[in-house]
């Protein structure tokens, strides 16, 4: 059975590529929720190492074979993991990319999730978050959408926003695609409490 769910689209997300054209990712990164792992292999394709992490075996499975039939197995490499434990995952990188995953997290949840996002990113590292905007008007209305206070209060403590801009994500659910944000954040340094 083919099951193709909405965040497959079969490519890049192109606010993703536009980050990749624009040189914004560095170093070893990590890409949170890589489903099927595009993203992840664009940016190996840059010539950087990249791993992706993700629950969904099948997506991760095919992500593999990818990166094999693309000749990117070297530099890009897929593990199943739960993105709510990313503290546990032991290791930093220079750039973590967050590809529509920020937003299906509330409350707590939200807050847990983005300090797990921190202790995988080096100090003064750079994260990009690409989720749902509260500014999405029609069908199909989306769950989850994010507003400027709602990135503002998730990123308060130990962060310092870089940028925060208006963009479009393209999903199988919407043609003309979702208006979303990019936001684009390092650590700030905290004294040990």
């Amino acid at each position: 059975m083919t099951h193709h769910s909405p965040w497959d689209v079969g490519r890049p997300q192109p606010a993703v590529r536009q980050l990749v054209e624009a040189g914004a990712f560095t170093g070893a990164v990590l890409d949170v929720g890589c489903g099927h792992g595009e993203n992840a292999l664009l940016i190996a394709a840059s010539g950087l190492s990249v791993t992706g992490v993700d629950r969904d075996a099948a997506a991760l499975e095919r992500a593999e074979r990818q990166a094999w039939e693309r000749g990117l197995q070297a530099r890009a490499k897929f593990l199943r993991y739960d993105v709510r434990h990313l503290a546990d995952l032991g290791e930093c990188f220079d750039t973590v990319l967050d590809s529509l995953v920020f937003h299906s997290f509330e409350g707590r949840q939200r807050q847990e999730y983005v300090a797990g996002l921190r202790s995988v990113l080096r100090p003064g590292g750079r994260l990009h978050v690409l989720c749902y905007s509260d500014r999405h008007t029609g069908p199909p209305d989306p769950p989850h959408k994010i507003s400027l206070t709602d990135l503002d209060e998730a990123f308060a403590d130990g962060w310092t926003v870089i940028g925060v801009s208006g963009t479009t994500s393209i999903s199988q659910l919407a043609p003309d695609g979702i208006a979303s944000w990019l936001v684009t954040t390092t650590t700030t340094h905290q004294e040990e409490s």
